[in-house]
C-alpha cells in the first residue's frame, strides 16, 4: 500500500519551505513510492524546485505568519488584526481545514508551521508532526502579550494545536519555544545544492579570477542598490529577477537557468537578510555571510548567535558600505580562516523519526 504525506508549509518568506524540503525529499527515497502532497500558497515554481517535480502542489493559505511592509519591517498593528479575525471566525475555519484533510487521506501530515492546520488534524483524527526552528506562538507573543486583550486567547489556541502534534522536531538553531510539551530537539537542516561555477562563468559572462557573490533576501519584496555600489571591482552578483537589474558586473537568478542551490553552492559569499535557510545553508556550505539588519524580528538573537559561532560573517550597515565598500566588507570576510564545516544532521534526524511513523 503506497503511503500518503501531506506537507503544510508557510508561505512567509521560503524559509520554511528551505526547513522543509530537504527532510521531505530525504523522506521520499525512504520510504517506496510515498505520494506527497503540498499545500501552501508559496509560489508552485518554488515548490517544485524545492521538493522536486514529483509532489502535488496545492495552492492554498494557511496561516498569516507576520504581515510585513518589506523584508525588514513588520506591520505590527495590521498583523495584530488578521489574527484577531481568524479567531474571531476559528470554529468554521476550523471545520473547513480538517475537511480538507479529511478529503486528501493522508497517512501522516507534515507541519512548518501552520498551526490551524494542526488543530484541523487533530480534530478529523489524522496523524501530524510539526518541524520548525520557531512557531508562531513565540512569534505573535513577542509583539502582543499584554498589550491586547485577545492576546491571550489566541496564544492558548496556538499552543493547543502545536501541542496536539505528535512531535515538534526543532532543527537548530532555534528559539527556545518554552511553551511546547512534545518538542524533540535535531541537528541543523539544509538542501544543499551542487556546485556549478564553471557553467555559471559561461553563462554570465564571469571571469575565472571572480568572485560570484549571491544576493537573496528570502522571497521578501526588498531591493538593494547594488548598481550604485563603489568598490565592485573582481565582483559578480547574483540578485533576484524582480529587481530588474541590468548592468556590467550583476546578474539576475532567473537567467543562470538552474536551481538556487546549485547556484548558492558555486557562490563565494552571501549576503542575505537573518533567516534560517539562508544562515544555516551558506554555512554548511563553507560561504561567508554579510547580513542585514533586521530589526524588531524575535528569532534573530538566535540566528545570529549561532551563525557567529559557525561561519564567518559581518552586519552590512549603510555606512559600512560607504566608508568601506562592499568589496572590502568582503575581503575581509575571506582573510578570516574557515570555520570547521557545519553537517546538517537535522534532516536524517527528522527523517528516521518520520519514517518511523510511516513503515
Amino acid at each position: 500500500m503506497i503511503a500518503h504525506l501531506v506537507v503544510a508549509v508557510s508561505a512567509h518568506g521560503f524559509g520554511h519551505i528551505g526547513q522543509t524540503a530537504p527532510v521531505v525529499r530525504a523522506l521520499g527515497k525512504r520510504v517506496p513510492g510515498l505520494k506527497i502532497t503540498v499545500r501552501s500558497a508559496a509560489p508552485r515554481f518554488k515548490i517544485l524546485e524545492r521538493f522536486g517535480s514529483d509532489v502535488q502542489p496545492q495552492s492554498v493559505n494557511l496561516d498569516i505568519g507576520i504581515l510585513q511592509k518589506s523584508a525588514l519591517e513588520i506591520a505590527v498593528a495590521e498583523t495584530a488584526q488578521a489574527y484577531q479575525a481568524l479567531h474571531d471566525g476559528w470554529q468554521e475555519k476550523l471545520q473547513a481545514e480538517a475537511k480538507a484533510l479529511e478529503a486528501l487521506d493522508p497517512d501522516l501530515l507534515l507541519v512548518n508551521i501552520p498551526y490551524l492546520t494542526l488543530a484541523a488534524a487533530r480534530l478529523a483524527g489524522i496523524p501530524a508532526v510539526a518541524l520548525g526552528s520557531l512557531n508562531w506562538a513565540d512569534i505573535y507573543g513577542y509583539y502582543y502579550r499584554g498589550k491586547r486583550r485577545e492576546a491571550d486567547s489566541i496564544l492558548d489556541a496556538m499552543l493547543t494545536a502545536y501541542n496536539a502534534a505528535l512531535r515538534f522536531l526543532q532543527p537548530a538553531p532555534r528559539m527556545p519555544m518554552e511553551g511546547l510539551t512534545n518538542a524533540l530537539a535535531i541537528g541543523p537542516v539544509a538542501q544543499l545544492g551542487t556546485a556549478r561555477r564553471s557553467e555559471i562563468n559561461e553563462t554570465a559572462g564571469v571571469a575565472p579570477e571572480d568572485r560570484l557573490v549571491m544576493i537573496s533576501l528570502g522571497g521578501m519584496d526588498y531591493r538593494l542598490l547594488v548598481e550604485d555600489w563603489r568598490d565592485r571591482a573582481g565582483l559578480h552578483f547574483v540578485v533576484p529577477d524582480a529587481w530588474n537589474v541590468h548592468c556590467r558586473g550583476v546578474t539576475p537568478l532567473e537567467e543562470l537557468g538552474m536551481p538556487f542551490a546549485d547556484v548558492m553552492a558555486s557562490s563565494d559569499a552571501l549576503i542575505a537578510k537573518p533567516s534560517y535557510a539562508s544562515f544555516v545553508e551558506a554555512t554548511c556550505l563553507g560561504i561567508p555571510v554579510l547580513y542585514l539588519e533586521r530589526p524588531n524580528w524575535p528569532e534573530v538573537p538566535y540566528l545570529l548567535g549561532w551563525l557567529e559561532q559557525h561561519n564567518r560573517c559581518a552586519p552590512l550597515l549603510s555606512d559600512a558600505i560607504n566608508r568601506a565598500g562592499v568589496g572590502q566588507l568582503l575581503e575581509d570576510l575571506w582573510s578570516r580562516p574557515t570555520p570547521k564545516a557545519v553537517v546538517p544532521t537535522g534532516v536524517d534526524e527528522a527523517t528516521d523519526y518520520l519514517a518511523g511513523l510511516l513503515v
